[in-house]
């Protein structure tokens, strides 16, 4: 069945790479980091730019608990989030995946598949069409900030299921 399906591979999460759908989260040395606490700790500093203040938002912290699908993942659904970004960061030591399509429009002949390690997170600009988490090997949790207050900020979009991720 899925070898008549268009496969998309997964590529490497970069901060080029994924720039115009959001920012990526990870403690790298090119990011602004310095010293705190007499030393004793680095901080890797304004990762990522929350925006969550349309329709009277407010910041909300949450865990989400993802469980792996089977492979190969055919994508049967986007989402975006009008008034807020979301960002997701990885609490355990699987990667997985991110599936974004650019802010305005639908168009499923954008959308671009990106593997992330644990160690990275992404931040969504608001509007950016995204699949929701995809844990990879087993269920994974996530630390997720994004918007609560007034308005519906979440659009899901049905899909066909034609697109298929083949991550290994």
């Amino acid at each position: 069945m899925t070898d008549k399906l268009p496969l998309i591979k997964p590529k490497p999460l970069t901060s080029e790479g994924f720039s115009a759908f959001g920012n990526v989260i990870e403690a790298k040395g090119e990011v602004n980091n310095f010293a705190i606490n007499d030393g004793y700790t680095q901080r890797y500093h304004d990762l990522a730019k929350v925006d969550v203040g349309d329709k009277h938002g407010h910041v909300l912290v949450n865990i989400f608990r993802s469980t792996p699908l089977v492979q190969p993942i055919a994508i049967k659904m986007m989402e975006r989030h009008p008034y807020g970004s979301q960002a997701f960061i990885p609490l355990g030591s699987n990667s997985y995946l991110i599936v974004v399509a650019p802010a305005g429009e639908f168009d499923v002949n954008k959308i671009e598949v990106f593997i992330a390690n644990s160690n990275q997170g992404v931040n969504y600009h608001k509007g950016t069409w995204h699949h929701f988490c995809l844990a990879l090997g087993s269920e994974s949790d996530f630390l997720v900030i994004d918007r609560g207050g007034d308005g519906n900020n979440c659009d899901v979009l049905a899909l066909d299921g034609s697109l298929v991720i083949k991550p290994s």
